[in-house]
């Protein structure tokens, strides 16, 4: 029962994804999937927050057209919900955003329509800058939280922990993104600055553990030129020793990437002695009973279910890409 919690789409994600969200729906069908979380980015509130794509032109009314869209893509959903409820069991969510502590309620308020069924907990800015942008934003990110990586990985665990105490989200989305465009994306956080980087990832898995909220394991980071998915294997060997559940995801931003690397992160999961990753289930499905939010069930699926059911030859298995 293949699935991904962590889905884009060109339509309500333009400038950095690409199709449809129906197209990429119907070849999620076509590979397999039997659930699959939608989870489009929620808009941003300030110019400050803005991708350098998005400023290019307009940089007002890009941000003016972030609700709209959003709300548009809530109606999108419902329609494809009921549309594909034959085939596909589709989770409507959206990613969160936290730049700074304000995002808070912003985030809970954007999470709170009844279609919505969670949210994903993500940090791709710290101290105010993107940090999976391009290495020019990351040494803005690193200049701007002292000076020195050391002080940028500190600074990004200290603001995922504000978000995660605030939100608490059921799923933390690339735990450690903070890698991606790093000097040494390898480097053994273990033994670094005395073990104050890594005192912070441990703090921040209990906390999550604490809650029962699962992280994903995100195989982006391999498209995107890193070794391991997300979390790296000692994050997640530590998540495993503190009795965490994994989730799955792409987070495709098109149908290209729906599914990529699919067989290597179920690997890297088997080689961590994983047998199973766990995912939601909805009721009513499709749709809402009146205002109330559907019901949602914890479902776990073995990882030898998961791949049999897996179409990989309709895959972009190979294509490697950039940013987010």
């Amino acid at each position: 029962m293949a699935f991904t919690m962590h889905s884009h789409s060109g339509q309500f994600c333009p400038g950095h994804a690409k199709d449809q969200l129906e197209d990429i729906v119907q070849h999620a069908i076509r590979i397999g999937y039997k659930t699959m979380g939608l989870t489009e980015h929620m808009p941003r509130t300030e110019l400050s927050d803005l991708y350098p794509e998005e400023l290019e032109s307009d940089p007002h009314a890009s941000l003016a057209e972030l609700a709209p869209r959003h709300s548009s893509y809530l109606v999108e959903a419902q329609r494809l919900q009921k549309k594909y409820a034959d085939q596909i069991h589709i989770l409507i969510g959206i990613e969160g955003e936290w730049i700074r502590p304000a995002y808070g309620d912003i985030v809970k308020a954007y999470a709170e329509p009844a279609c919505i069924d969670y949210f994903l907990g993500s940090v791709h800015h710290t101290a105010g800058v993107p940090i999976d942008f391009d290495k020019a934003h990351y040494a803005r990110a690193r200049d701007a939280a002292g000076g020195s990586e050391e002080l940028l990985y500190e600074k990004y665990y200290d603001e995922q922990l504000e978000m995660l105490r605030t939100l608490k989200p059921r799923v933390v989305a690339h735990f450690d993104l903070i890698r991606l465009l790093s000097d040494e994306p390898a480097r053994p956080l273990q033994a670094w600055a005395g073990g104050r980087v890594w005192d912070k990832v441990v703090r921040n898995l209990e906390f999550v553990a604490s809650y029962g909220g699962w992280l994903e394991c995100n195989t982006s980071a391999l498209r995107k030129g890193l070794d391991e998915p997300y979390p790296a294997r000692p994050i997640a060997e530590e998540w495993l020793r503190a009795g965490g559940k994994f989730t799955f995801s792409d987070d495709s931003h098109g149908i290209a990437q729906v599914a990529t690397n699919y067989a290597r992160g179920l690997d890297y999961l088997e080689s961590l002695s994983v047998k199973e990753v766990w995912t939601l289930e909805r009721a009513p499905h499709p749709g809402t009973s009146g205002e109330a939010k559907a019901a949602l069930t914890e479902k776990s699926v073995p990882i030898a279910e998961f791949r049999a059911s897996l179409r990989l030859e309709y895959t972009g298995a190979n294509v490697t890409g950039t940013r987010r």
